[in-house]
């Protein structure tokens, strides 16, 4: 029995050409390859933008993320990682503003905020727990060049007080001082009886010891005596420092004396003339309060605040000095 057998095609079937091996073996074929190749033209291209185009702050965060990335990594990684960085850098720095940074030291300056700066440095012996008052008179008069007779006399009974009280409790009672006082006068205290000054009470109890009332008054008298020899009673108390305010430039507040020997030259006077409780601590205090010498710590705000004030009216104060001057040795020569 004859079995019809299938008649076997003359022509062989064509072959794939074999793809050429590359460094990493068979893994790539031809055919991928051409196949990539032809997704890539279809593909739009994006325009490259120009470096000097890019934005900055753009261009400075790749310099900064190129900068960060390790060395031992290796060059797959750090590519990566630096790619991902940009692309993150670029959508944030669209989005969000950079901070100014500022070119110079005195931009650094005026863009501090003023909850930066903190408080002000004071006297040592100005802390967070003294007295509002006393804050706000070594911040207002405590060393300001005084030359008014009246309020010369205040600052200097306040500074005969403190042997007796301490600065924030005269400040306290300052108006009590200035009611009895008459404002401090010299020529209505001068007039003072000895009812008058015994009648010098709060609460039933003296301002100040009776030694002291005693010689508030007679000072009062010796000052109307020393206004009619030098014109006034400021130009006699200026007139040991020629009229020009000492500037001391201490640091610490333990540098600061009790007296000096410009106070001990003053004081030695006015015990010649009369006056009473004028020792040179007492006269030193009242040197200090009354701006003849500037004695605030050159870490304190307020000491060359202090000599501004004094270099701005130092010169007409002067030439008033010498006008009465002149006038109080016209009168002592007509006589």
């Amino acid at each position: 029995m004859s079995v019809a057998t299938r008649p076997r095609s003359s022509t062989k079937p064509l072959t794939e050409p074999r793809a050429i091996l590359g460094p990493a073996g068979n893994r790539v074929r031809v055919s991928d390859e051409s196949k990539r190749r032809t997704e890539a033209l279809k593909k739009p291209q994006r325009p490259k933008v120009p470096v000097s185009q890019s934005p900055k702050s753009v261009v400075q965060s790749n310099v900064f993320v190129d900068s960060c990335c390790s060395s031992d990594s290796s060059s797959s990684n750090s590519s990566f990682k630096t790619a991902s960085s940009r692309k993150t850098v670029k959508q944030n720095g669209v989005k969000q503003a950079k901070p100014k940074v500022a070119s110079t030291a005195d931009e650094v300056v005026t863009e501090i905020s003023p909850a930066m700066l903190g408080p002000l440095k004071r006297c040592d012996w100005i802390t967070p727990f003294s007295d509002p008052l006393y804050t706000s008179f070594h911040d207002e008069e405590w060393g300001v060049p005084v030359h008014d007779d009246r309020k010369l006399f205040e600052l200097l009974v306040f500074s005969q007080a403190l042997a007796e009280l301490s600065w924030p409790t005269v400040l306290k009672k300052r108006e009590i001082f200035r009611k009895l006082f008459d404002d401090f006068d010299p020529s209505s205290m001068a007039q003072f009886t000895e009812k008058k000054m015994l009648s010098l009470k709060v609460d039933g109890c003296l301002l100040l010891s009776e030694a002291k009332l005693r010689a508030i008054v007679e000072n009062a008298k010796l000052i109307l005596k020393v206004q009619q020899e030098f014109g006034s009673f400021s130009s006699y108390c200026w007139g040991f420092v020629n009229h020009k305010p000492l500037r001391n430039a201490f640091r610490y507040a333990r540098q600061v004396p009790v007296k000096t020997p410009k106070a001990e030259v003053l004081s030695k006077d006015m015990m010649r003339r009369g006056f009473c409780c004028v020792g040179p601590t007492v006269v030193y205090s009242f040197m200090q309060v009354a701006g003849i010498v500037n004695d605030h710590l050159v870490t304190c705000f307020r000491c060359q605040e202090c000599n501004a004030t004094v270099k701005k009216d130092i010169k007409p104060k002067i030439e008033e000095i010498e006008r009465l001057t002149k006038d109080a040795e016209n009168i002592c020569l007509s006589r």
